[in-house]
């Protein structure tokens, strides 16, 4: 069946993007960038200890298993429908309007929450290089006055969004300078971490034990589900590359995109694991001068642990982590970006969003309206306490659990009559990403139930309730009635007259 045809059929249509853009190389760095190690690990590794302890190691391999198999969902979905709209467009078409548009709304949520907390550590890690480039602990401190905190994060997006607003090309050039520099000093805090575990400078250090990789070994169901919770955090953003798919050197088909995010996923299965291994062991598990659960640093781990692993070089880790912070600030602007432009322009949301730069074939004001969103959400969570800020970490990821489980429901329900075609087919597109979908409802399940909990996370809470409740579920409460209200103003989607639901995949594959 001939493209046009495919187009007749399902609605599916190009949005002016720059085909042909990108390579595996570039997508493969953009992704890396957009998962931000070096930021997510200073970031999860406090909150992720406060749960499951010295199985840390364990939980990040764990945390990868459900995010892979969903990973097989994608890039099923992709080669059959590259479409920068990737949850938005697939669960749409697998189960209508409705489930597609508030899948979609829980992209995005998760995007404003970890554009939040990216900026939030960019700034800490500012102004901590400065204090260490000039030796002055004051200025961090004024990094501490939330009026500055803000307008330096506003910078920070305000930057980002105009480098993700000149196009793909930009793009690149920023991210292979950011990526290089943050992998630089995770390799150099790495091998500085094993050397001190074992040269006994640390009274808090610990020699490596098999247990650590055991995840059975943790405490409680409650904790293992907190734990996955975390470390789905590190994971999330490997699907940026995928909304990138109109865009690949293969002329939209799919293979580049596919091929970067294999490479991707399984590059940073390895990282994390090391990472978490070398920091379990050097800082121990306590609440001493580094320990990873003393609350002076259980939030920004590497800020802690720079200087005392590192020393006086403790200033390139700095470095790396504000390039991750930065560079993911950036980076992670394309998925809601190339969202909300799909959105647009299959009228789900004002056609407004549908524009595309004539120069820079880049969704331009999906571009500029979510920075404006990331920075508004920013001041008003700053506002309210840092302990908000902490528990975006876990609030997202209640919302990556719930999106990409619709993913990987829509990939089984799409590839529904080929199960049978082959033990391949039925594995790699019905059973594995299934299998996917039910682990991360699962623990979206559970870790709403626990996050009612004042304890939960942080402690913070609002009139009894958790703060990572509210947040999360509030944010998908806001998405529902949102979803309402477009539903009266773009009736002809929402009747699933222009984005297509159930044409069987087999026919577009051939």
């Amino acid at each position: 069946m001939n493209a046009d045809c495919i187009e007749e059929e399902s609605g599916l249509t190009k949005k002016g993007l720059g085909s042909g853009s990108i390579s595996t190389l570039g997508a493969v760095v953009v992704g890396l960038s957009c998962c931000a190690p070096a930021y997510t690990m200073t970031a999860a590794l406090g909150p992720a200890a406060l749960q499951v302890e010295n199985q840390l190691p364990a939980i990040l391999i764990v945390g990868f298993i459900p995010m892979y198999l969903v990973a097989l969902g994608y890039m099923a979905l992709n080669r059959a429908m590259p479409d920068s709209g990737t949850t938005f467009t697939w669960a749409t078409r697998a189960f209508g309007p409705w489930v597609g548009w508030i899948a979609s709304w829980g992209l995005l949520a998760a995007t404003i929450l970890v554009l939040s907390n990216t900026a939030g550590i960019a700034e800490s890690f500012f102004f901590l290089a400065l204090s260490q480039l000039f030796q002055n602990d004051a200025i961090v401190e004024l990094g501490n006055n939330p009026f500055v905190n803000i307008a330096v994060v506003i910078v920070f997006l305000a930057i980002a969004t105009g480098i993700s607003y000149r196009g793909m090309q930009s793009t690149k050039g920023f991210q292979y300078v950011m990526v290089a520099i943050q992998v630089f000093g995770l390799v150099w805090l790495i091998v500085a971490a094993f050397m001190a575990a074992n040269d006994g400078s640390n009274p808090d250090s610990v020699p490596i034990s098999a247990s650590w990789f055991n995840p059975f070994a943790v405490s409680s169901f409650s904790a293992f589900s907190a734990g996955i919770a975390v470390s789905i955090f590190v994971y999330w953003g490997w699907d940026t590359v995928l909304t990138m798919s109109e865009e690949t050197k293969e002329d939209g088909q799919g293979s580049s995109s596919g091929k970067a995010t294999t490479i991707l996923i399984l590059t940073l299965v390895g990282l994390y694991v090391i990472i978490g291994t070398a920091t379990v062991s050097y800082a121990g598990i306590g609440d001493g001068p580094t320990g990873l659960k003393n609350p002076a640093m259980s939030a920004n781990v590497f800020a802690a642990l720079s200087h005392p692993v590192m020393g006086s070089a403790g200033i390139i880790l700095s470095l790396a982590v504000l390039c991750s912070a930065a560079a993911s600030i950036q980076s992670t602007q394309l998925s809601p970006a190339r969202t909300l432009l799909a959105m647009g322009h299959y009228k789900a949301i004002p056609a407004k969003f549908a524009e595309v730069h004539p120069k820079y074939q880049s969704p331009s004001f999906a571009i500029i309206v979510s920075g404006v969103i990331a920075a508004v959400f920013y001041a008003a969570i700053r506002f309210v306490s840092r302990d908000a800020l902490t528990d975006t970490i876990t609030a997202l990821g209640l919302m990556v659990c719930f999106y990409y489980g619709i993913t990987a429901f829509a990939c089984v329900w799409f590839f529904r009559r080929e199960a049978f075609r082959s033990v391949r087919t039925f594995f790699m597109k019905i059973f594995l990403p299934g299998l996917g979908g039910i682990l991360l409802f699962t623990i979206f399940i559970k870790t709403t139930i626990s996050s009612l909990d004042p304890d939960f996370g942080s402690g913070a809470d609002i009139g009894g309730i958790g703060l990572v409740f509210i947040m999360g579920i509030g944010l998908l409460v806001l998405g529902v009635v949102t979803m309402i209200v477009m539903a009266f103003i773009y009736r002809p989607f929402f009747r699933g007259e222009v984005l297509k639901q159930g044409t069987p995949l087999w026919r577009i594959e051939k």
